[in-house]
């Protein structure tokens, strides 16, 4: 096997998926290499959700839209089902309405709907609308299986692009052009490391300063009555408090003081509602958010119901039962949504900080190579 290339990845997330993707649509020889036999991480341990609308104004959102038209390009090529399209964010209060009303006055909500209940009803009849005050339609948004999209996009970019992976196989020291791993020197002109959560593994030096932390989330499956089917993403109030392209708007402070006295122990848990369906017709759902420089691997039941309660006022579900419950782990940063640093001339070290590599990354990795 050759050990010579033009582009060396390390790490097979999403995030490192992308710009083996980049790299070689220039034409670019890429290895990816990856130290677990598969993909086990942050990239499939969530919602498989593309989002654009409620990405944070400027360089995120920005990357959003353009991760989606990447995303539209490369899923049907490499296999990949789109299993819905499209978000539904319900307004229960009139202050959430207020934030929606000011983000649909914004460049963002281009090609967005504020929707009456009554019509919201008629195009999304599952959605529980009772006392609702409006719903924010977008149809940017796209879901995919991320638990079989990473393998299979791995898979294609090795049969169709000629990416050659090296999985099982930990990277001990990068000092370019040479990669030193558990097997074998290898060398590249070029090499971009993305190994998300080892924070104090390679450039730990160089992360310390951004005060990078992990963030830990709770997810379920939850399997409804045959024929029940979303209409789309299904997101809620508390995520308008989240999403900075909501969050950021004036109109926004007002809603959270209101939540903070209505739904203190949700925010004390980062919780907000996302809804997404797998193709079997089960519900993925979630999430939370608890934060530190390392998280305790035991999951506390009392998050899951509070997940679920706000499940319940989302949808009308008559009845459910959760089948699998999970947690994953990814970087975040108080002060940025992707850190993407330089080592050095023939390194670049990039990290996802929010939670949206899916929805990010190959919008990053164009803007990375476009600047080397």
């Amino acid at each position: 096997m050759t050990q010579n290339f033009d582009v060396i990845v390390v790490g097979a997330g999403i995030v490192g998926l992308a710009h083996a993707y980049t790299a070689a649509r220039r034409g670019l020889k890429v290895c990816v290499i990856e130290r677990d036999a598969a993909c086990v991480g942050a990239s499939i341990r969530n919602f498989g959700f593309i989002t654009v609308t409620g990405q944070g104004a400027g360089d995120t959102w920005r990357r959003a839209r353009r991760a989606r038209e990447i995303w539209g390009d490369v899923a049907p090529q490499a296999g990949i089902a789109t299993l819905h399209q499209g978000l539904w964010l319900t307004a229960s209060r009139p202050k959430a309405l207020d934030v929606l009303e000011a983000f649909m006055a914004t460049p963002m909500a281009e090609g967005c709907e504020l929707l009456e209940p009554a019509e919201a009803a008629r195009r999304a009849p599952t959605l529980q609308l009772d006392g609702a005050q409006g719903v924010l339609y977008s149809p940017h948004e796209m879901r995919v299986e991320s638990r079989t999209a990473i393998g299979a996009l791995a898979q294609w970019l090795a049969d169709a692009m000629g990416v050659v992976f090296r999985f099982g196989e930990a990277v001990l020291h990068v000092a370019a052009p040479a990669v030193r791993t558990a097997r074998a020197t290898l060398h590249a002109e070029r090499v971009v490391v993305c190994t998300h959560t080892d924070l104090h593994g390679m450039f730990a030096d160089r992360l310390a300063p951004h005060r990078l932390q992990l963030c830990q989330l709770h997810m379920l499956r939850v399997q409804p009555p045959p024929g029940f089917r979303l209409p789309g993403a299904v997101m809620a109030d508390l995520s308008l408090v989240r999403y900075h392209g909501y969050s950021k708007l004036p109109e926004a402070a007002a809603l959270l003081a209101q939540l903070q006295q209505e739904e203190a122990e949700s925010l004390a848990h980062g919780i907000h509602l996302i809804v997404v369906q797998s193709a079997d017709g089960s519900l993925v759902v979630g999430d939370s958010h608890h934060y530190g420089p390392v998280l305790e691997p035991f999951a506390d039941q009392r998050v899951d119901e509070l997940i679920l309660a706000h499940l319940d006022r989302a949808l009308k579900l008559p009845r459910s039962r959760v089948t699998e419950r999970w947690v994953g782990t990814y970087v975040s940063s108080a002060t940025t949504d992707c850190l993407i640093d330089q080592p050095d001339e023939a390194t670049r070290l990039v990290i996802v900080t929010s939670g949206t590599g899916a929805s990010t990354a190959f919008g990053i990795a164009e803007e990375v190579f476009d600047a080397w």
